[in-house]
């Protein structure tokens, strides 16, 4: 990007976004696996969750925020490229426990740990620096961990007791 930015003079921005959720988010990502099972043990459609590492880490942010920063890019006086996320890492621990909590569930009755899902390559834990994107953008998240597993979480009840969604896509 900066070559072309600097040799054809473009106003041309990159931007590097980690882990972006939303309810959007297509069911077979660790989030929505999660958010879907806690709604559907919550409304008596599964009694188990299957998890793999329980302590791998994610820089997990809104995926609305993200689109904020990246229209902050485009609004600014200078193209340059940003690395875009939280600045904090999460375990899928953190994760699985927000979205029980969500729904006044203990989600140490329902979560199992299956070796088989364990990825091979679990071992590195990336998290962005998001300081740039602060000082020269004047952005920074506005929607928490919690509230962003929140939202998932009610998203994905509301879908299941309207019927938008079947029980067989959580498992």
């Amino acid at each position: 990007m900066v070559h072309h930015r600097e040799r054809y003079g473009l106003f041309a921005c990159s931007g590097i976004l980690y882990n972006h959720e939303s309810p959007r988010r297509p069911a077979q990502f660790v989030t929505r696996k999660i958010s879907l099972a806690a709604a559907a043990i919550k409304l008596g459609l599964r009694d188990r969750l299957s998890m793999g590492n329980l302590d791998a880490k994610r820089d997990w942010g809104f995926a609305g925020d993200h689109v904020e920063a990246m229209w902050r890019m485009l609004q600014a006086d200078t193209a340059e490229d940003y690395v875009i996320g939280t600045g904090v890492l999460h375990t899928v621990r953190d994760l699985v426990a927000a979205a029980f909590s969500c729904v006044d569930l203990d989600w140490q009755k329902y979560v199992e740990t299956d070796p088989s899902l364990i990825r091979e390559d679990e071992h590195f834990q990336l998290v962005a620096n998001p300081a740039p994107a602060q000082k020269n953008l004047g952005w920074q998240p506005q929607v928490s961990f919690e509230q962003l597993v929140e939202i998932m979480v009610r998203a994905d009840l509301e879908r299941l007791q309207a019927g938008s969604i079947s029980p067989i896509t959580v498992a």
